[in-house]
């Protein structure tokens, strides 16, 4: 792949790494390691596992693109484009991005985690034209359940928060469902499956002030659920349902204040099949790949190439 730019993410649970030439990329990327039973992982223990994990992630990919002609090198460097967003576990991929950048003697371009999901999602859609015109968007992940308004700012895009939860996210609720039905961490897959096999239930009607609402009642509910014995699958069930419905109900919504925009949804929880499923059936959203619904530097490559193009980087 000649010409072509090198991107890098390194979020709370996976290091990853991208090649990117303007129409066709590459992403490798890996899970860090979380104790069995844990919930999460201290900052210090992630930004050590992306350290360990980036030469040889960047060696898989050099065995399936070729990384000659470099032109460019980016990174995610915080979790959003706001001020005061920041986390320890960057500071691997934007160090190891600037030392590469140094070396080859190319542009380094910083970007922030979620400006990386939106534009993967939107080149792995096949809606890159959604980059350069407004469009609401759902970035759904182990920490964030946030719908924005997105907007193009030159070769990046901004966004501005419209809604989502005010306590724990849709990701939180999913895996801490997971864990007390003693899953691995992080359970989204693994609830999925358990989807298919329980009996349709009902959703718990989560209630919506403006674009907002709150999943922390509905983490209550699971618990009581697991005491009273209840089988998995329809606990699997019961939440996603839920999460889905609250998530449609909250489109719907903002569509009638911003009628006539496209919805993109991205992360990890977006790969779900049952929220797919409801939110293309009743808001006509598009989705990401799955494999570029989770943390992956595809979008960092992709923004990092536009900025190149667009003479945003020297």
């Amino acid at each position: 792949m000649s010409g072509a730019v090198l991107g890098l993410d390194t979020s709370n649970y996976t290091t990853s790494v991208a090649l990117f030439d303007g129409e066709n990329g590459c992403n490798v990327g890996k899970l860090l390691d979380v104790p069995e039973g844990a919930l999460g992982l201290r900052q210090s223990d992630a930004l050590f596992q992306h350290v360990k994990r980036l030469p040889g992630l960047v060696e898989e990919l050099a065995g399936q693109m070729e990384l000659n002609h470099i032109r460019a090198v980016g990174a995610s460097t915080r979790p959003r484009a706001v001020e005061g967003s920041y986390m320890p576990c960057f500071l691997a991929g934007t160090s190891q991005a600037q030392a590469l950048a140094c070396v080859l003697k190319v542009p380094f371009f910083p970007c922030s985690h979620q400006q990386g999901h939106l534009a993967a999602a939107a080149w792995s859609a096949g809606r890159m034209d959604l980059l350069d015109k407004p469009f609401l968007a759902w970035h759904l992940s182990g920490g964030t359940t946030e719908l924005l308004l997105v907007e193009p700012d030159g070769y990046n895009v901004k966004a501005r928060i419209l809604g989502g939860t005010s306590d724990i996210s849709a990701g939180q609720l999913i895996d801490r469902t997971g864990v007390l039905l003693g899953l691995s961490f992080p359970a989204g897959k693994a609830l999925d499956r358990l989807y298919s096999e329980g009996t349709q239930t009902k959703p718990f009607k989560v209630k919506l002030q403006g674009l907002t609402f709150s999943l922390s009642g509905m983490e209550n509910k699971v618990k009581a659920m697991v005491q009273a014995g209840e089988e998995q699958s329809s606990i699997a069930r019961f939440v996603l349902d839920t999460v889905a419905d609250v998530v449609v109900r909250t489109t719907r919504q903002a569509l009638k204040d911003h009628p006539g925009l496209s919805v993109l949804c991205s992360g990890g929880v977006a790969s779900n099949s049952r929220l797919r499923e409801a939110m293309q059936e009743q808001c006509g959203a598009v989705f990401a790949q799955p494999q570029y619904s989770t943390d992956n530097a595809m979008g960092v490559a992709i923004l990092t190439h536009r900025a190149l193009e667009r003479g945003a980087l020297g």
